[in-house]
C-alpha cells in the first residue's frame, strides 16, 4: 500500500466551558505533516506529546484532519473512509480486550464486528492469527490471566485479522519486560514483509530493530525523513567517549549532552553527543541510532520530559 501525506494539519478547540472560562486557546497538533509511506515497515519517532497518536488516528480513519490531505492506494480520505477501513488493521496505544472472554472468544468477536470474515474464513483467519502471533497455546485463556506482553499480542492478533493491507501499532511496547519487547518487534518486522506497517513510538530501540524507513516528528513537524542509515549519518563525528571521576559528573553534565554513562573502577565512562570536549583521552565513537535522535532533537527531548502535553 502506498500513503501519501500532504499538509496534514490538526487543530483542536477547547471544549465549551473552557471557552466559556477562557482558560484554553485552540492547539495545533499537527502542523502541515508531509509524508510518503511505501510497503515494509516504517518507523514513527518522537517525545511524547510530539502529535504521533493524532496522526495515527488520521491514518486510522478514526479522526478528520483539520486541513491538508491523505491518500491510501489513490483514495483520498476522508472520502474513502469506507473503502479504506477494510484494508487497516490498527492497534492503539491504550488497547483493551474484554477481560472475561478466552483470546479466542475475543478474535471471534473481533472478526464478527469488522464483519469481513464470516463462517469457515472467520475461523481460519482466527487460526491463522493465533499462529502467526505465538498465541495459540493460550487460545483458551481468560484474557484478565494473561500477561501484560502476551496482552499486547492479543492486541496485535485482533489487528491482523482480515488480513490488513495496512497495520497501524501506536506505542506497541509500552510496559512490555524486554523478552516480550524483543518478541513483539521481531514479530512487527516478520509482518512488515506482507503489508505496510506503521509503528509509532517515543522507544529508539523500537525503531532501530524493526524500521528502515522512519520519520521524526516533533511539536507536529516532520523533522527528518529517510533511512535510519541516513540519520546515523548527520551523528558521524560528533559522538565522543572518555572517562571522568564521580566528582566530575556535575561538571560535565552541565557541558555536554550526556547519552550513556557506565561505572567502571576508576570512576565513569561517559558517551556524549555534540562538538567534541575540550579534554584529554577523548575517543571518536560510532553512532547508534539513539545517539543521531538525540543529537537531532537537541533540547527539546529535556523540554518534552519537563512540560508534557496531551498527543491529542
Amino acid at each position: 500500500m502506498e500513503i501519501v501525506v500532504e499538509g496534514l494539519t490538526k487543530t483542536y478547540r477547547p471544549g465549551l466551558m473552557r471557552r466559556i472560562a477562557r482558560r484554553s486557546a485552540p492547539r495545533e497538533a499537527l502542523a502541515g505533516v508531509d509524508l510518503k509511506i511505501l510497503t515494509g515497515t516504517f518507523g514513527l519517532l518522537g517525545p511524547n506529546g510530539a502529535g504521533k497518536t493524532t496522526l495515527m488516528r488520521i491514518l486510522a480513519t478514526l479522526l478528520a484532519p483539520t486541513t491538508g490531505r491523505v491518500e491510501m492506494d489513490g483514495v483520498e480520505l476522508p472520502g474513502g473512509n469506507a473503502m479504506v477501513r477494510r484494508k487497516i488493521g490498527y492497534l492503539p496505544q491504550d488497547f483493551r480486550a474484554y477481560p472475561n472472554l478466552t483470546v479466542a472468544e475475543y478474535l471471534d468477536y473481533s472478526a464478527v464486528m469488522r464483519g469481513t470474515l464470516s463462517g469457515k474464513k472467520r475461523r481460519d483467519g482466527i487460526d491463522s492469527v493465533l499462529d502467526a502471533t505465538g498465541l495459540e497455546p493460550v487460545a483458551n485463556r481468560r484474557i484478565k490471566k494473561l500477561s501484560g506482553g502476551m496482552h499486547r499480542r492479543v492486541g496485535v492478533a485482533q489487528a491482523l485479522l482480515g488480513p490488513p493491507e495496512l497495520l497501524i501499532v501506536d506505542e506497541p511496547t509500552v510496559g512490555l519486560d524486554p523478552e516480550e519487547r524483543i518478541r513483539l518487534r521481531a514479530e512487527l518486522a516478520r509482518i512488515g514483509v506482507n503489508c505496510t506497517v506503521i509503528l509509532s513510538t517515543h522507544i529508539v530501540g523500537d525503531i532501530s530493530s524493526s524500521c528502515e524507513r522512519l520519520a521524526v516528528l516533533d511539536s507536529g513537524r516532520i523533522v527528518f525523513q529517510g533511512t535510519a542509515s541516513e540519520l546515523r549519518t548527520k551523528a558521524d563525528g560528533k559522538i565522543w567517549e572518555f572517562a571522568v571521576r564521580e566528582e566530575e559528573f556535575d561538571a560535565v553534565k552541565a557541558q555536554h549532552r550526556i547519552v550513556a554513562t557506565v561505572a567502571t573502577t576508576d570512576g565513569l565512562k561517559i558517551r556524549t553527543v555534540g562538538d567534541r570536549p575540550r579534554r584529554k583521552n577523548v575517543e571518536m565513537a560510532s553512532p547508534t541510532l539513539e545517539d543521531a535522535y538525540v543529537l537531532l532533537m537537541g533540547d527539546r527531548l529535556d523540554e518534552s520530559v519537563e512540560s508534557p502535553r496531551d498527543e491529542g
